[in-house]
């Protein structure tokens, strides 16, 4: 961090009222939230299950970002929009503060309804950045004797648009049993600012409550994702660029299928230990590399 406390502002309505200090760290925090799918303090792991798979959510190292966000909340549909700082290069600490200027532009409707009275969640997200944004065509168009080629960090400098959407649902079933499933696209021409490499993905999942087995507080989840690159995109990484997190020189394209499995044991409301399987097929979109297996262990408390 660059000597600072990262946070986002929030005005709110019903009864607009400003908030006068931060109130969380990420735009995800308000935006793209998915009762079933969870968040990845005690539940699903995988950026691309519980996030907005192409979605380029703006951050520094740490996840953290300035912004602030407007949220109208009705009975059975919201709406919200936000602006939030974007990097002055991708994956940095440091913010670009040409305020409205630069940076990125949020936007969602939620639509609350009841499935044999069962309530249910649809949620449109869209998003737009504008800033210092490395061009993957341009890469791909410089001189094949330019140094580290194709190389995006060499065609920044110049003001690019990024854009994409998310269409969200959620449904529960019983009192315990919901399930859940997301679609995001994005042209995914431009380098990536803070999130990951991803143009397109599909998610589809469900988490069960721990009343069946007499553990109230207690959940399970199963979760898959399927998720791509766009055309150029790809044609970058196959002739051997470098992107925010992916990178494997002449890889054998394919896209990635993830698929998760936790369970969140909580002894109280307040704490939740969560051992949580992922198993990843063509990692980094790269047919020669998987299948990989990775387990964790999460502690979290909230006090």
């Amino acid at each position: 961090m660059a000597g600072y406390k990262s946070g986002i502002y929030c005005l709110c309505a019903q009864g607009f009222s400003l908030v006068s200090r931060p109130t969380c760290r990420f735009p995800t925090d308000y935006f793209l939230l998915n009762t079933c799918a969870g968040e990845p303090r005690t539940r699903f792991l995988n950026w691309n299950i519980y996030g907005g798979g192409s979605y380029d959510w703006t951050m520094d190292l740490l996840s953290w970002t300035w912004g602030g966000l407007i949220d109208l909340n009705q009975k059975h549909w919201a709406l919200r929009a936000g602006y939030f700082l974007l990097p002055v290069e991708s994956s940095t600490n440091y913010f670009d503060t040409h305020v409205f200027r630069h940076g990125q532009y949020t936007v969602e409707f939620d639509l609350r309804y009841k499935l044999v009275g069962r309530p249910g969640k649809l949620q449109l997200f869209g998003w737009l950045s504008h800033g210092n944004i490395g061009s993957y065509a341009d890469a791909l168009a410089a001189p094949l004797a330019t140094p580290n080629y194709p190389d995006v960090a060499l065609t920044r400098g110049r003001d690019r648009y990024n854009y994409g959407f998310v269409l969200s649902a959620e449904q529960v079933l019983t009192d315990d049993l919901g399930v859940f499933s997301r679609v995001s696209w994005s042209p995914e021409r431009v380098e990536s600012m803070g999130w990951t490499d991803c143009g397109q993905s599909v998610s589809l999942g469900a988490t069960l409550g721990g009343t069946p087995w007499h553990r109230r507080n207690d959940s399970i989840g199963v979760a898959g994702v399927i998720e791509g690159l766009s055309p150029t995109a790809r044609q970058y990484f196959e002739s051997g660029g470098m992107g925010i997190l992916i990178g494997d020189g002449r890889m054998s394209y394919r896209p990635e299928a993830v698929l998760e499995a936790y369970y969140a044991y909580s002894p109280v409301q307040s704490a939740t230990l969560t051992l949580d399987y992922q198993l990843i097929g063509a990692s980094g979109y790269n047919a020669d590399r998987g299948p990989i297996s990775i387990f964790s262990l999460r502690a979290h408390g909230a006090f």
